[in-house]
């Protein structure tokens, strides 16, 4: 296993001594080299001369050249890394310019190294998936290459592990249709014990789709920690797409908080699918709507958000609209009953089995039918 370079691009004294105790283990095991660089002039010094840098992690603030001046020099030097920039604040109008001028993602300071080892482990399979994309058999019409890129940065963002917790599980799935559309899923540690968590379909489909998905991924995480009620993060979102939107892409998002600790999950909905909630008596409650559209529809539209408490063994399920509209060789739809109707007879007793019923439910259905868009499901069950 050949380690994977990444370059630290920092001004603070303490920060290089930081990285190599807190990724110590990373570095021995070999999977991880660092390289430092105290500001963006000494950075591009490094990228000139050092052309297996896969990955660049830079403070936004620096003395001589800055991080949003060194993502502007990253794409000349060597357009075959990825970056992630570090801000000791959440700025949303400077994290919004490292998007536009190609960072991947960020992190903020204090750096939480869990945060922080699941953002570099999603960027490198972010970025090998581009790197074989870009490899494909320069044969393949333009249109086919394009999807599969599509295809690969969908999902490269995606998150390869769920929180473990004695408290509460949550897990989710998606499967993609053969013709690229949009949804992605993110779960996120927000401090204090809660979790963030996000169920979007994005439109139209294609590359555009792809890379405006990463671009709301990353604006999602922003605001998340910017803000703390569901309704806030998604006004913020939906303000900053409409900014520049001239693609007029939109996003159906459901952005939930949940709060072990109290067994409460608060959550703002934009357009996406009402979830289900299955109670551990056998009760199911479809979760009211909380206003507001789809994220880029209109830029005066605000958000509002619902709390609810989980008892031990509820279950909350969350799926795109590709689940109900599924459709079976007559044409006719799956539906919101139907979906209801999995759990009628049988009480999911985990998330991850409450996803694997949805998924059987539907394959039970269409029989075969080919899918005609992505089908996302992410649960949140309650021990």
């Amino acid at each position: 296993m050949v380690a994977s370079k990444i370059l630290m691009v920092d001004d603070e004294p303490d920060f290089k001594p930081l990285i190599l105790n807190r990724m110590r283990r990373d570095i021995r095991a070999g999977r991880y080299e660092f390289v430092f660089a105290e500001d963006g002039v000494e950075a591009v010094n490094i990228l000139s001369n050092d052309r297996e840098i896969d990955i660049i992690v830079t403070d936004i603030n620096m003395p001589r050249m800055d991080g949003l001046t060194l993502l502007g020099e990253i794409s000349e030097i060597n357009p075959d890394t990825v970056s992630v920039v570090v801000s000791a604040y959440v700025d949303m109008p400077k994290i919004r310019t490292a998007i536009n001028r190609g960072a991947f993602d960020f992190v903020t300071k204090p750096i939480n190294f869990q945060d922080f080892r699941v953002t570099i482990s999603r960027t490198l399979s972010h970025l090998e998936e581009w790197r074989v994309a870009q490899s494909a058999d320069e044969r393949l019409p333009e249109i086919e290459k394009g999807l599969d890129v599509a295809s690969r940065i969908q999902k490269s963002i995606l998150p390869a592990a769920f929180p473990d917790s004695r408290d509460y599980q949550l897990y989710a799935r998606m499967e993609q249709a053969r013709d690229v559309g949009g949804d992605f899923y993110d779960v996120m540690s927000l401090g204090d014990g809660k979790i963030g968590m996000v169920i979007a379909d994005v439109s139209p489909r294609g590359i555009d789709a792809a890379l405006f998905m990463m671009s709301v991924r990353t604006m999602l995480k922003g605001a998340a920690v910017s803000y703390e009620n569901p309704g806030d993060v998604l006004t913020e979102v939906n303000s900053l797409i409409c900014k520049e939107n001239n693609a007029n892409m939109y996003a159906k998002v459901l952005y939930a908080v949940y709060d072990p600790s109290y067994g409460s999950l608060t959550y703002g909905n934009g357009g996406s699918e009402p979830p289900l909630l299955v109670h551990r008596d056998g009760i199911l409650e479809r979760l009211p709507a909380t206003g507001g559209l789809a994220l880029g529809s209109t830029r005066s539209d605000t958000f509002d958000e619902t709390t609810i408490l989980l008892a031990p063994g509820d279950a909350v399920i969350c799926c795109t609209d590709g689940a109900t509209d599924s459709e079976d060789a007559a044409g006719e739809q799956f539906g919101q009953d139907r979906l209801a109707s999995i759990f009628e007879e049988q009480i999911p007793f985990g998330a991850e089995e409450a996803v694997a019923m949805v998924y059987s439910g539907i394959a039970d259905f269409v029989c075969g039918t080919p899918q005609a868009d992505d089908i996302t499901c992410l649960a949140l069950y309650r021990t």
